[in-house]
């Protein structure tokens, strides 16, 4: 919907939110990332001389040295380079954690509070402080001394089983499918936390757990599991209750067709020339046809290997079929529909290097998440964090420099 004409640029959501950012990697770096598309004020902390892990991961880079994988997740974001196991940088932290909205950090559980920059510490001259630890498998539990990697939590917490070639091994997800929702559910409690504070005035404690996030969006397939007592299997790119609902080949490569209803079904029969299917006691319902899939997916294959991939996106588009070619990476990013989106943009860093990134997701009306500055360099914004915020002179920065305190 349209909105009134404004003379003034719309305000971001979270134009008066301070985030602390003490995550590397990618779920919390996502999450903060998230933040500063809204609007927050991040500070990406980093260790001096070496920063985020990801600035290391690669190839490719760009022309600039900047990491790929970096790139994804810190755009709208300040770098302090600032040591944490030095005590001096223990106090810089802490006066920082005094005017923050919002502390992220993903270190093994019990780590921070050994350096006195706990939740309990933090908070008792921040009592409005949000603080969200994201860990492999929480702050309680067994297991909540273990490292957590993406990858293991794909293995351990179920997706691998149901992913993959029905008769072959289990695959993991393309990407780290678990940090980025960590990531997501990390923000989303954080805005719930936010609201909470408006009404209250109180800040809170999130605790984060890969292993619950990764549980937590099996969402139909954990549900089917515990309504009916069946350890769900794998299905290729088949869907374990609707058919058809999966890839076919055509003449010429492979399209996804994913019928929802019997509606849709008897209109893919009349355009495969087979309305007669629409009727057949095993198709004409759902479930008669999940039953039958064996007998009913081949068939319609057999038509689809008819014709080229074009083809029959153009017939089952004009007949309202859900449908869609299977496209490459290059091919997703660079659609007219990508375009229209702004899904990719372009941002110049602090050192005139073009970086391309994925553009926000979320469109708003009234504060819409823009990119307005690219990943940054390390430890690129120290000087002008320390001294806007807490008023460090540049004697005193220079002197945190040479004890290693800051970078």
């Amino acid at each position: 919907m349209d909105e009134p004409p404004s003379d003034s640029p719309p305000r971001a959501a979270l134009d008066d939110i301070l985030v602390l950012d003490l995550t590397r990697v990618l779920a919390g770096p996502y999450a903060t990332m998230l933040l500063g598309d809204y609007g927050a004020t991040v500070i990406k902390v980093e260790q001096p001389g070496r920063g985020d892990d990801t600035r290391h991961w690669g190839p490719p880079f760009t022309p600039g040295g900047q990491s790929a994988y970096f790139l994804c997740a810190n755009r709208n974001k300040r770098s302090l380079a600032l040591d944490l196991k030095h005590p001096r940088g223990q106090e810089i932290l802490r006066a920082l954690a005094r005017q923050a909205d919002v502390l992220l950090e993903n270190f093994k559980v019990g780590t921070l509070e050994r350096l006195g920059l706990g939740y309990e510490a933090l908070r008792q001259e921040n009592p409005g402080l949000i603080y969200c630890a994201i860990t492999g498998y929480g702050q309680t539990g067994p297991e909540r001394t273990r490292p957590g990697y993406d990858t293991v939590i794909q293995a351990e917490g179920g997706i691998m089983s149901i992913t993959g070639p029905e008769d072959g091994e289990p695959y993991k997800v393309g990407v780290a499918i678990v940090d980025v929702t960590a990531g997501l559910f990390a923000a989303t409690a954080i805005l719930a936390a936010l609201h909470h504070r408006n009404r209250t005035g109180q800040g809170q404690y999130i605790d984060i757990a890969l292993y619950d996030v990764q549980l937590g969006w099996l969402v139909n397939v954990a549900s089917a599991y515990l309504v009916s007592g069946e350890p769900p299997r794998r299905h290729g790119n088949a869907h374990p209750a609707i058919v058809p609902y999966q890839t076919f080949p055509t003449a010429d490569g492979h399209i996804m067709v994913a019928v929802g209803n019997d509606r849709q079904f008897a209109r893919l029969c009349e355009l495969l020339g087979e309305p007669q299917w629409a009727t057949d006691p095993r198709f004409a319902t759902n479930p008669h046809r999940v039953r039958h899939r064996e007998v009913l997916v081949p068939m319609l294959a057999a038509c689809f290997r008819q014709r080229r991939t074009a083809d029959w996106l153009a017939a089952l588009h004009a007949a309202q079929i859900p449908a869609g070619p299977v496209n490459d990476i290059p091919t997703a990013l660079h659609t007219p529909q990508a375009r229209a989106r702004h899904m990719v943009q372009q941002v110049v860093d602090g050192r005139g290097e073009a970086v391309p990134l994925v553009g926000p997701v979320a469109k708003m009306s009234r504060t819409p998440p823009a990119i307005r500055s690219a990943p940054p360099g390390l430890g690129e914004h120290t000087d002008e964090i320390l001294g806007t915020l807490l008023g460090l002179d540049g004697r005193t920065l220079a002197g945190l420099r040479a004890e290693g305190v800051i970078g």
